[in-house]
């Protein structure tokens, strides 16, 4: 269960990303077309956080002491625009226009769910 509330809260990141940043679209008409699209998309972008990231973190480890943590906006940055990649080979309407779209919108993503996981509790509560 608690899986399913993060893919939820993710997709809620992700429409809020696309309606505050100009450069991230999900392109149909359709409410039902939408939410199934965000959906997949949080399931994209969470397998490519999950798979990705730690091997990155474990490379690239002198980068983020050397910058303090802020290669992290990078290294997020390209990790969403990967997920758009991702997404448009599955024929999925969402995309991203460029890097600091990118960059912007996975600070956007990272931000929002981090405050909706505030807000649910989880099973430790």
């Amino acid at each position: 269960m608690g899986i399913l509330i993060r893919l939820v809260i993710t997709a809620v990141s992700l429409w809020i990303s696309t309606l505050l940043v100009s450069g991230i679209t999900v392109e149909t008409d359709s409410v039902p077309k939408k939410i199934g699209t965000l959906l997949a998309v949080a399931v994209i972008f969470g397998i490519v956080n999950a798979v990705l990231r730690p091997i990155i973190k474990v490379v690239g480890c002198g980068l983020y002491v050397l910058t303090l943590g802020l290669i992290a906006l990078v290294v997020n940055g390209l990790l969403f625009l990967l997920t758009s990649w991702i997404a448009d080979q599955l024929d999925l309407p969402f995309h991203v226009d460029g890097f600091w779209s990118a960059v912007l919108g996975a600070l956007i993503v990272g931000v929002v769910s981090w405050l909706l996981n505030m807000l649910v509790p989880d099973g430790d509560d």
